[in-house]
């Protein structure tokens, strides 16, 4: 397959998959239930961290985490009495209440002393792939107290992780089109810089069509997809995410 048809193939599947029928499916639908800004990105933020797994549990325990702040995520985080987490009970796989209620309290910080999730992710304009973005902002997420267990749900580019939920969240954030997917809330951050959300089913379709040589999937190997997807389009690589997503998952490629 030459470079040109490969680019034809990918294209292909980006339309046949980035429709909003495939909300329907994804976890991304929760946050498609809200109009605010801040609900958005909060419940994107939340889902987005728990979204391993099988996606009818991860829907499942999204809507659930939704009910638990009154399905008003932004209100919750400014407003809520100690009490209210005291009473929360909520486990996903290794993401327990505990881990829950910190989050919580992380956002709150996040929103009253950092002018919210959109002004820690655009600190470094100059960052080309987010690796230092996310470093920072994990720093930032732990700036308060915490339990030590609970860090392990914020990956950290600078040890090597491909930070697959971030960067999903972030291709959320971000991204723009006529599609109705991904909501392109935040203008801060251009898409060129994004980069495809690196897992287990687009990794092996990616090495399976030659866009990725690197075995694991770890940051290292995310660099090298980034470079190949730019080479099909350097203006919004992370479309791809779409095609190669589907490809795995859907079609078993």
């Amino acid at each position: 397959m030459t470079n040109q048809e490969l680019k034809e193939f990918l294209d292909a599947k980006v339309v046949q998959y980035n429709n909003p029928k495939f909300i329907e499916s994804d976890p991304i639908q929760i946050p498609h239930q809200f109009s605010k800004k801040e609900d958005i990105e909060i419940a994107a933020f939340l889902i987005a961290t728990i979204a391993w797994g099988k996606r009818q549990m991860i829907i499942k325990n999204a809507h659930k985490m939704m009910e638990i702040m009154g399905n008003s995520p932004y209100d919750f985080v400014l407003n809520h009495q100690e009490k209210d987490l005291q009473n929360i009970q909520f486990v996903h796989r290794t993401f327990n209440a505990i881990d829950f209620t910190f989050f919580i309290k992380s956002l709150q910080n996040i929103y009253e002393n950092h002018k919210g999730l959109e002004a820690v992710f655009s600190l470094f304009p100059s960052d080309e792939n987010h690796k230092q973005t996310i470093h920072n902002f994990k720093n930032v997420f732990f700036e308060i107290p915490h339990q030590q267990r609970t860090t392990k749900h914020v990956s950290d580019p600078m040890k090597g992780s491909a930070s697959k939920r971030i960067n999903m969240f972030l291709r959320w954030m971000v991204r723009h089109d006529n599609s109705g997917v991904d909501f392109g809330l935040w203008n801060a951050i251009p898409m060129s810089k994004l980069s495809c959300p690196l897992d287990v089913h687009s990794g092996n379709v990616a090495r399976k069509l030659g866009l990725l040589n690197r075995k694991q999937n770890d940051w290292k190997a995310l660099e090298e997809l980034d470079t190949s997807l730019r080479k099909l389009d350097a203006k919004d690589p992370s479309k791809y995410d779409f095609a190669l997503f589907g490809l795995g998952v859907f079609e078993g490629f």
